[in-house]
């Protein structure tokens, strides 16, 4: 039998449909309502701002479920284990093959942070553990996938997300492997996960994370099949109701950005190399967008921002952004994630930077 617990899960994801639903309809109506209502506010722009909306949101929902119910499979039965087996152990060789995980293992975001924590502590590198955290959601099918229709008019985009991610997943590895292999990361107490999902299912210990989802001291298998099924609803039902809360913010500053803002003025600092650059990678931090959905988001300021600072965008975003960070200071030291954080940053500068001055 359900929990009652997972029910309101489901039922939360199903009012956030809704929601989305009714904000049609309501848009509409204000669209075609010809009162003197909108004196201040031009009809024109909140025509505009409703297309830009909602437009992203309806692309980007269908390769978001299908993006959490696949990671959350992956989720439940596949360990950590199995990834330690299957990493080689010479390092180039290993940064390589971390970096191509996640087009095996597309995990959520959300769990990424957790993972890593305990890759390392199962013995796995930290410059594989910190490459395996970038790369897996950029390179996991259904982002690249979701970066293929949202650019399907400039289908380079695709190449240059994998190519310039893996890219910088590896080279930060490596830079981390370099500066911090004598120093331990991990804080001395990081039994409990304060935020984001861990789902570590063969735990002897209890607790709940900060989504809620509850982890059991049984292992995954040796768990019914039953138990199973329950697990990847109720897992897909929490990601994708976090998911929805930041998508909708990001679709809602996109809109509001796109329509309200002088389009003088986003082309003065979009048509810089470095400005367009540094105000997009900060865009990506700042939304904190699933990486099935931001390039949606990102494709909204094509012919405005510079190709570079949106690959900027789309490369930065998936490996650091505020619900990252938290999860990073919870787990890792915070000289660590100071560290990390000003790598990703700067590698990051760098390929959106040679992208403009390639002029792709």
């Amino acid at each position: 039998m359900i929990s009652r617990s997972i029910m309101n899960k489901v039922e939360n994801v199903i009012i956030f449909l809704l929601s989305i639903l009714i904000m049609i309809f309501l848009f509409n109506i204000i669209i075609n309502f010809e009162g003197d209502a909108f004196s201040v506010i031009q009809k024109d722009y909140l025509e505009g701002f409703t297309v830009v909306f909602l437009s992203i949101i309806l692309e980007v929902i269908p390769f978001v479920m299908i993006g959490t119910f696949i990671s959350s499979i992956i989720q439940i039965f596949v360990s950590e284990r199995t990834i330690v087996k299957i990493i080689p152990k010479n390092r180039l060789v290993g940064l390589i093959a971390a970096s191509l995980m996640g087009i095996i293992f597309p995990v959520c975001e959300c769990a990424i942070v957790p993972i890593m924590r305990r890759l390392i502590k199962k013995g796995v590198p930290l410059y594989i553990a910190v490459t395996f955290m970038l790369a897996v959601p950029i390179v996991n099918p259904v982002v690249l996938a979701s970066t293929y229709y949202a650019f399907s008019d400039q289908t380079y985009m695709v190449f240059l997300r994998g190519f310039l991610g893996l890219m910088s997943a590896i080279l930060i590895g490596h830079i981390i492997g370099i500066i911090q292999y004598k120093n331990d990361p991990l804080k001395n107490n990081t039994l409990h996960e304060h935020i984001g999902c861990s789902d570590e299912h063969d735990h002897q210990h209890h607790h709940s994370c900060g989504c809620g989802h509850h982890h059991h001291s049984v292992s995954v298998s040796k768990r019914g099949f039953f138990s199973k099924i329950i697990d990847i609803i109720e897992h897909t039902s929490l990601e994708l109701y976090d998911v929805g809360k930041f998508l909708i913010i990001g679709a809602f500053l996109s809109a509001l950005m796109q329509t309200f803002v002088s389009r003088s003025y986003i082309l003065s600092i979009g048509q810089g190399k470095v400005s367009s650059t540094i105000v997009m990678m900060i865009l990506a931090f700042v939304l904190s967008l699933c990486s099935e959905a931001d390039a949606f988001i990102a494709r909204t300021f094509v012919g405005q921002f510079t190709t570079g600072s949106i690959v900027g965008f789309l490369i930065l975003g998936p490996m650091i952004d505020i619900k990252n960070t938290l999860m990073l200071s919870g787990s890792f030291k915070m000289k660590f994630v100071v560290k990390l954080i000003t790598i990703i940053s700067l590698v990051c500068f760098i390929m959106a930077m040679l992208v403009n001055i390639i002029g792709i």
